[in-house]
């Protein structure tokens, strides 16, 4: 194992304290300059590196903070990274990104590693619904905000989109293209996301004046493409076959997409498509996907200025915001042409 050189061994290199040493690191204004030149030749001969977790420790005060989400194979929540890093590098800080996969036991792990490193605060899309991993969390006193989730109490910022709304306008789009058989293609009913965006769907078919059972839910297994492309299966195995379908993201659309293409099913004359995020990769598809667009950029950065105005310099005046975007639908090929 190679040997970390510490502050002592630089400080009898140079023939100086500790202290001046730590003074050259952190103040150097403060040490004369032919002392200072002699340290810091000390410093670069034995490739002292300064221990900055040790540092952070004696003051309190992390430069990292974490970004926890469902899915860093989703380019939405690389979108959601890249405005959160953008804020954080912005104020010199550093960003931890990591993946729950959707499930609430790795997110539990890493809420756990958050805790132990003592990260500045934490931005989290969660994966346990039932909030106990968070209440767990919550004891160790790290500030943190929801981002693409709306937090049910006070005790914290949230930074989402309205997936109600963003599901009432995929499924009134379908509808005023003359479809009247849908199905929904869900991710884990667990996680609320999928909840609202089925909200939002039944709520279009009222305003139509039709019932639930115009609404086939079709449960995926995850959030991506493959459980996309198995959900696609099961609706081709359908009789009659719905007409339409909305799914919760846009990955298990590319996959249903996939599916259909495999067997020859045209999109939208034969079934129309409607995703949901927006990434880049709907445009992009053989069959342009119509999706409900969300602001990730904006998202992941409007989160992590939240987080760094709780922990920064007005944290005592700081006020827990819940902040809800509205979703935008963005027509394309997929769902175009009239129904008869």
């Amino acid at each position: 194992m190679a040997h970390t050189v510490g502050i002592k061994e630089v400080a009898r290199q140079a023939g100086v304290s500790v202290g001046t040493v730590s003074n050259v690191i952190n103040r150097p204004h403060m040490v004369a300059e032919e002392t200072r030149l002699r340290v810091q030749a000390a410093i670069s001969e034995l490739g002292y590196v300064r221990s900055e977790s040790a540092r952070q420790l004696r003051a309190g005060q992390s430069r990292i903070i974490a970004l926890l989400v469902l899915d860093m194979g989703n380019p939405f929540f690389v979108d959601v990274a890249a405005g959160a890093e953008r804020v954080a590098r912005a104020s010199q800080l550093g960003v931890m990104l990591c993946n729950s996969a959707q499930s609430a036991s790795e997110e539990a792990d890493y809420l756990s590693l958050f805790a132990e490193q003592r990260v500045r605060g934490v931005l989290v899309t969660p994966a346990d619904m039932s909030g106990r991993n968070l209440s767990e969390f919550r004891r160790h006193g790290i500030p943190f905000v929801f981002v693409d989730r709306v937090l049910p109490s006070a005790e914290g910022c949230s930074v989402s989109v309205d997936d109600v709304l963003g599901g009432t306008m995929a499924v009134r789009h379908l509808l005023q293209q003359g479809h009247t058989s849908i199905a929904y293609v869900s991710g884990p009913m667990s996680l609320q996301q999928c909840q609202d965006r089925m909200e939002g769907a039944l709520a279009a078919l009222a305003e139509a004046g039709l019932d639930d059972t115009a609404l086939h839910h079709v449960q995926a297994g995850l959030l991506d493409v493959p459980s996309g492309r198995e959900a696609g299966s099961r609706l081709l195995a359908m009789d009659p076959r719905p007409s339409a379908v909305f799914c919760a993201n846009d990955l298990l659309a590319l996959g249903v997409l996939q599916a259909l293409f495999a067997a020859g099913v045209r999109v939208p004359d034969d079934m129309a498509l409607i995703g949901y995020d927006d990434i880049e990769f709907a445009a992009a598809a053989a069959v342009p996907l119509t999706s409900v667009r969300q602001p990730a950029v904006r998202m992941g950065r409007q989160a992590a200025e939240l987080l760094l105005e709780e922990t920064g310099e007005g944290a005592d005046r700081h006020q827990h915001q819940r902040i809800v975007f509205e979703p935008e639908l963005v027509v394309r090929e997929s769902s175009r042409g009239p129904r008869g």
